[in-house]
């Protein structure tokens, strides 16, 4: 698995796919905070936060983490390799989380530069220092999650096709329908109980309430869970070939 895991990094980065996603993410995410004109700006704001960045960043994410994902399985598949990797010694479910694990390391390593904008942040407080920092840590894990998240959606549908814009789309529109969809179904339904129900199954909410700096059992274990299933699913995908 280890060998697989570090294959599937050295890919991201021969094939310039990791240097795109962090230059990418940092640039949209740079413009919309420093540079344009809008309420995302942090210096016409005039508040010592982060939070542009938390709201922008589950957008170019929906993006992003579809593009990384989508080679996992659907270029094995073009190239005719998967096959010949699963008689490799190593279970579907090593294989899948070589490959999920390898989407979480290029995530990390995309959001380790936005620690500059909190630095620049705490200085530029009136008094430095004046930020809220559990919020901001809060957000930070929060958006791991919810990046994992989508790592894990985008995988799954990887393994769903051997076309890579089919499974660029497919992942897209997936996440956006967990993330923001399920949101929209509920205000749809009556503000019952079902209604709220609905609403419990969306990323987005889960995300908002590990923003306000509180990490709560519940969002942990939805994200937690959501991962699994979307892994789980990949995994039986990948054994429903031996069928």
């Amino acid at each position: 698995m280890y060998s697989l895991f570090i294959k599937e990094i050295s890919s991201f980065f021969h094939s310039l796919t990791g240097y795109i996603v962090i230059i990418v993410f940092l640039l949209i995410n740079s413009l919309f905070m420093w540079v344009f004109e809008g309420p995302m700006n942090l210096l016409d704001g005039g508040y010592a936060t982060l939070d542009p960045l938390f709201t922008l960043a589950p957008w170019v994410f929906l993006m992003l983490i579809p593009a990384i994902t989508m080679r996992s399985f659907a270029e094995e598949k073009k190239a005719g390799t998967l096959d010949l990797l699963l008689t490799r010694p190593v279970s579907e479910m090593q294989i899948v989380m070589a490959k999920y694990l390898a989407a979480i390391i290029l995530i990390i390593l995309s959001l380790l530069p936005t620690l500059i904008y909190y630095y620049s942040i705490v200085h530029l407080g009136n008094p430095p220092g004046n930020i809220d920092k559990g919020g901001t840590w809060g957000s930070y894990i929060g958006l791991l999650f919810l990046a994992g998240a989508y790592a894990g959606i985008g995988i799954w549908c990887s393994s769903l096709t051997e076309n890579l814009i089919i499974s660029f789309i497919l992942a897209v529109m997936s996440s956006l329908f967990v993330c923001y969809g399920m949101e929209q179904v509920s205000t749809l339904i009556s503000t019952g109980g079902f209604g709220k129900f609905i609403l419990s199954l969306s990323i987005i909410e889960h995300y908002r309430s590990m923003s306000r700096g509180v990490i709560d059992t519940r969002d942990v274990v939805y994200f937690v869970a959501l991962i699994t299933v979307f892994l789980v699913l990949t995994r039986a995908r990948l054994e429903s070939r031996k069928w």
